[in-house]
């Protein structure tokens, strides 16, 4: 999963976020802190009996938290979701001699690059961060 500092940095960068079902945040409260959320259409709990498990169906959640501004949520892009918004510029992800994961990826003006970190998703991040503000200089 991404680390919430390169999250955090995407949505200063600019990259938003138009939620849809699978998609995990958090949410920026004290209360909430280290809690991970998943956008949903329904609610599905895995109850065990003794006769075995049951996957119950719950169209809501009974819960203190109803619900929250978009802007208090911090989205939290999986590494598809980041490889999608790198678009063309992806060339490879790979695993380092250090145990790093590398992203190599083009600019637009074709410039090869490669950003590497502890975790896949941290590394895309960083592609993308790279591929956001080349665009924003380029403007």
């Amino acid at each position: 999963m991404i680390s919430l500092a390169a999250a955090d940095r995407l949505e200063r960068a600019g990259v938003r976020w138009q939620p849809r079902a699978g998609d995990r945040f958090v949410v920026r409260s004290r209360e909430l802190a280290g809690e991970v959320f998943t956008v949903a259409d329904m609610t599905i709990e895995a109850r065990e009996y003794p006769t075995g498990t049951l996957l119950a169906f719950n169209g809501t959640t009974e819960w203190a938290l109803d619900s929250v501004q978009i802007d208090q949520a911090l989205w939290l892009p999986s590494e598809e979701q980041l490889r999608e918004l790198l678009g063309a510029s992806f060339r490879s992800l790979r695993r380092t001699g250090t145990g790093q994961f590398a992203v190599e990826a083009s600019r637009p003006n074709g410039e090869p690059r490669v950003f590497a970190a502890t975790s896949a998703p941290d590394a895309y991040a960083e592609a993308l961060l790279d591929l956001v503000e080349w665009v924003r200089q380029s403007n």
